[in-house]
């Protein structure tokens, strides 16, 4: 068995994805408006609602002298207001995001092969995948977090160290400790991105698979071997559209807080228009990944005995747009 993968850049794991999107425009666009469209509109909304929060907090606590007694008495629930929808808001994210992993992940794996894909099947997947992808991601998270505590550990032993050596005296004016401070902090991001890219398909794994915890992860690590630059291409591409976005708009709606935009027709447009421009990133992003699965296991020699077993023939040309990137796959059957 031999299979030769075509040449790969992220330009083109990006056209092949959207292409698939388009074959299926309106299988992807419920499932977008199910479950991506509410994520991207909290996303969008949530920073409004903190700071109207945290304004109606400020305007209890400077009430007058007659009514400080009955403000004290709901004080409490008043600063238990935005921990709350901070602990809500976090759940609803976390809820939304593995339902869209779930179902657009398996959609665009069936649309690959060419396959019907199905609202229903969709939907299903999700029930299979949901509990495998919570517990995979808090074992990526319990990873982080313990990297994250062995840096900070380091960080200030070493200063420990160095103060009681007498060498340099670290405080926290000083630029030794500035210096030593940016770089543990380099290290450490260096690291966690290069975990992020490592395990970057690992959602597509547990979908696809079916596993859970530390094997997809590990799995990920194992695919992504050759294709790692597309990879790390692929997360900064998505992610520094979407961060700058968000941040953007964020900044602005703190702004704009202030002033009576509320009351008019351009609080409507600023919802609408970037719930939706970020419900499509997410969308490119999530066909994207799993198109980059494919391919990782192409190159690993994994996808042409499946693509055999799928069509039983010996020359099988995917499902993808005719003159761009052909996806010819030659299997050879041992006698």
């Amino acid at each position: 068995m031999s299979s030769t993968p075509p040449p790969l850049s992220l330009w083109t794991i990006i056209s092949e994805s959207k292409q698939i999107i388009k074959a299926h425009s309106r299988h992807f666009l419920a499932l977008s408006v199910l479950f991506l469209l509410p994520l991207s509109f909290s996303i969008i909304v949530y920073p409004v609602l903190q700071q109207l929060l945290l304004n109606s907090t400020q305007n209890h606590q400077s009430l007058s002298f007659i009514t400080h007694f009955t403000s004290t008495l709901n004080n409490n629930n008043n600063n238990n207001r935005p921990l709350l929808l901070a602990l809500a808001y976090a759940i609803f994210v976390s809820v939304f995001i593995i339902c869209a992993v779930g179902s657009i992940t398996c959609s665009v794996f069936h649309g690959f092969y060419g396959r019907p894909v199905k609202l229903l099947s969709a939907l299903k997947s999700i029930l299979n995948s949901f509990l495998p992808l919570l517990a995979t991601t808090i074992t990526s998270q319990i990873i982080i977090n313990g990297l994250v505590l062995v840096f900070a550990v380091f960080f200030l032993l070493v200063i420990k160290l160095v103060n009681s050596v007498g060498l340099v005296q670290f405080d926290y004016s000083s630029p030794y400790f500035t210096g030593f401070a940016l770089l543990v902090f380099v290290a450490l991001l260096l690291v966690l991105v290069n975990l992020q890219v490592n395990w970057n398909l690992a959602s597509v794994v547990v979908v696809v698979e079916s596993s859970w915890g530390f094997k997809p992860l590990k799995r990920s690590s194992s695919l992504i071997k050759g294709y790692k630059l597309v990879a790390l291409s692929l997360y900064l591409y998505y992610s520094f559209f979407t961060g700058i976005f968000i941040w953007s708009h964020a900044a602005l709606s703190m702004y704009l807080s202030n002033s009576d935009w509320l009351k008019n027709w351009g609080f409507v447009l600023q919802i609408v228009f970037p719930s939706t421009l970020l419900t499509l990133l997410f969308l490119q992003y999530l066909a994207a990944n799993t198109v980059l699965y494919m391919y990782c296991k192409a190159i690993h020699g994994e996808l042409a005995m499946e693509i055999a077993e799928e069509f039983a023939k010996e020359y099988v040309s995917l499902p993808f747009d005719d003159g761009k990137v052909p996806h010819l796959v030659t299997v050879s059957y041992a006698t």
